[in-house]
């Protein structure tokens, strides 16, 4: 992400934040103006040309996008006032105003946990996960399958994150958008989350001390998807962000390997 890009989204973000009566309306206009930026070289350009003024693609907004809510017009005039440092990280500023959009529709779901849910079915599934990312097959497609396997089973801002990740992936896995779909509403929530892979089940005891240790460390909320990995035999290996903290049985045994043959 350019630094361009980077004080862009922080502005763009504010925008939202600033907007009143966001609703899951509001997260589906956002979706369909990324994947419209996205679909269109043309439009893409137009919004993200640095040398047009601020006016002019604000006039492109309202134009094209005249259909739309006059708070999401809203938003997306603010979003393309700033300078992106090209139009695929603008219409990934764009997403993320989408995904931000559902996370504040519906404050009280655990959309974290629902997206982490769908992401692991995947990983089970590789047909399903080829399906969903293979070339082949249309977004609209791909989009109504998702919403007939989670129908009812998951709240509706996730169904429409996910249905609507899929529609545009623009050469992304299906397991990469839902990660960072995680990362995205984590941050709306004031969270981050950690993925921790464990040989059997954490009770709720062990979740809370879990949970408040690493919050401790990372100097704010922390929610727990947990993996149950057979692998690592005993103990825990958690990842947040890039950092990885390993204290599984199978590190230590690796390591001890290692220690062995030097």
């Amino acid at each position: 992400m350019g630094s361009a890009t980077t004080q862009a989204l922080a502005a763009s973000v504010q925008a939202l934040a600033a907007a009143s009566g966001v609703t899951l309306d509001t997260s589906r206009e956002l979706f369909a103006a990324a994947h419209a930026v996205g679909e269109s070289s043309h439009l893409s350009g137009a919004l993200a040309d640095a040398s047009a003024s601020a006016e002019s693609r604000q006039n492109v907004v309202a134009a094209v996008f005249a259909g739309f809510s006059q708070n999401t017009r809203d938003v997306l005039k603010a979003v393309v006032t700033e300078r992106w440092s090209d139009a695929d990280e603008l219409i990934d500023g764009i997403e993320e105003l989408a995904i931000r959009a559902a996370a504040v529709a519906d404050s009280g779901a655990d959309i974290e946990a629902e997206l982490f849910g769908f992401s692991r079915v995947i990983a089970a599934n590789s047909e399903l996960e080829l399906a969903l990312g293979s070339r082949l097959g249309g977004g609209a497609a791909k989009g109504e399958l998702v919403e007939r396997l989670v129908s009812g089973s998951i709240s509706a801002p996730a169904s429409l994150i996910v249905s609507s990740l899929v529609r545009q992936p623009r050469g992304r896995r299906i397991r990469q958008l839902l990660n960072r779909a995680m990362r995205i509403v984590s941050s709306q929530h004031g969270r981050v989350v950690a993925t921790v892979h464990s040989a059997s089940e954490l009770n709720e005891a062990q979740r809370t001390r879990l949970s408040d240790a690493l919050s401790r460390r990372y100097d704010g909320k922390v929610s727990l998807n947990v993996v149950i990995d057979p692998a690592v035999l005993g103990g825990l290996r958690v990842q947040i962000a890039d950092d990885v903290i390993d204290g599984s049985i199978s590190a230590r045994l690796a390591d001890l390997r290692q220690k062995l043959a030097g």
